[in-house]
């Protein structure tokens, strides 16, 4: 198995280095009224939960406008989420974090919300990120370790697909799936890379992501993360800890599979790949999921969902770079285009988007195409 050094930049989850919460490092506000409005929220909520407010400090970033500090009490922490109106909505990770813990599962609780402001109060999941938790231990070769935290993970998406009602979420239909595609060529292609297809070119990936998101919308239904990583999970109890669902939607059962396999932060040997999806398939079948009934095509379909997913994360991460101003993303691009040209040299179907790809990336190949 192989990992890569986890970026400067913040992803999306509620817990920074231990050695950034020892420091106190100051709260900063670009608004200061958006600072008297969250300082008044905080003050009304202190007597009530104990908590001192000389004690708040940075928790963790995220690539949205979001952030997440921590706040103490006597006896315990607490997170706050500052999601700015009108560019957050807080409602959805309201709703979805609810649905989360009817099902079992651990996610924060919402203790207090302020909806037109964007100030929630939270539970704290703690200190223990899924990412280095796996990083340290396949550093360390400690095999069991890995697969079994990576099962605690499986299990639990398992649980979640089968409790989370679908019918609750936006849907992942045609217009989102292309609008996440449309990123890659305008942000990766265009400005990272500024390259202008021809209309050949634009032919030749117009006519991938006609296969890709065809192959999604005939996957069974179920409710998706859509951003389930290890970056995104917390080794506490129960194991793990959900963050960053906000976005759940009502989409093809393979994606989150597909996310935590091939993650933006560290990767894995095919045959672990494999062997974890088989051991997920299974267990969704003995659970009842619309898994396919071949894990053969299971795999082909979770590896076209993951490219989709690859697809999207290139232009997100160029996309953070160039519009957001967050260029420690970009460091992974390699990663993506390495996913992304696996699975595309596999199958026959995207020879013109492995060339496309091979040509952004000055790659030149003979290709022998496994299905």
């Amino acid at each position: 198995m192989s990992t890569s050094p986890q970026p400067s930049a913040a992803k999306p989850g509620h817990v920074p280095p231990a050695d950034a919460q020892a420091s106190g490092t100051e709260v900063v506000w670009a608004d200061a009224a958006r600072q008297a409005a969250f300082e008044r929220w905080l003050a009304s909520l202190a007597a009530a939960h104990g908590l001192d407010a000389a004690t708040l400090r940075p928790a963790s970033a995220d690539a949205s406008f979001r952030r997440y500090l921590r706040v103490d009490a006597p006896d315990r922490s607490f997170i706050v989420m500052d999601a700015p109106p009108p560019k957050e909505d807080v409602r959805a990770f309201v709703r979805v974090a609810a649905a989360i813990r009817a099902a079992g599962l651990n996610a924060p609780q919402v203790l207090a919300c302020d909806e037109t402001q964007g100030f929630l109060l939270l539970t704290d999941l703690g200190v223990r990120p899924y990412l280095a938790e796996l990083q340290s231990a396949a550093a360390a070769g400690d095999t069991r370790r890995v697969d079994g935290l990576m099962r605690d993970a499986f299990s639990a998406l398992v649980q979640w697909q089968q409790r989370v009602d679908p019918a609750s979420l936006p849907p992942y239909d045609d217009a989102l799936l292309r609008r996440e595609l449309a990123l890659f060529p305008e942000w990766c292609v265009g400005r990272e890379r500024g390259v202008a297809w021809t209309a050949a070119q634009q032919a030749s990936w117009q006519a991938a992501c006609d296969r890709l998101v065809a192959s999604a919308l005939a996957q069974p239904r179920v409710a998706v993360h859509r951003d389930f990583m290890p970056r995104n999970l917390m080794v506490c109890e129960p194991n793990p800890g959900i963050l960053d669902f906000q976005d759940a939607v009502c989409g093809p059962i393979t994606y989150d599979v597909a996310s935590m396999l091939r993650d933006a932060f560290i990767s894995w040997d095919e045959e672990r790949e494999i062997d974890w999806a088989v051991r997920y398939w299974q267990q969704a079948r003995k659970a009842g999921l619309p898994v396919a009934a071949d894990f053969g095509e299971f795999w082909r379909q979770l590896e076209w969902m993951g490219l989709q997913r690859h697809l999207k994360v290139l232009g997100i991460f160029c996309r953070l770079k160039h519009r957001d101003a967050k260029p420690a993303y970009s460091a992974d691009l390699p990663r993506f285009f390495g996913y992304a040209r696996r699975v595309a040299g596999r199958y026959s179907e995207f020879a013109p988007l492995l060339r496309l790809l091979d040509e952004l990336e000055g790659v030149q190949r003979e290709v022998g195409y496994t299905f």
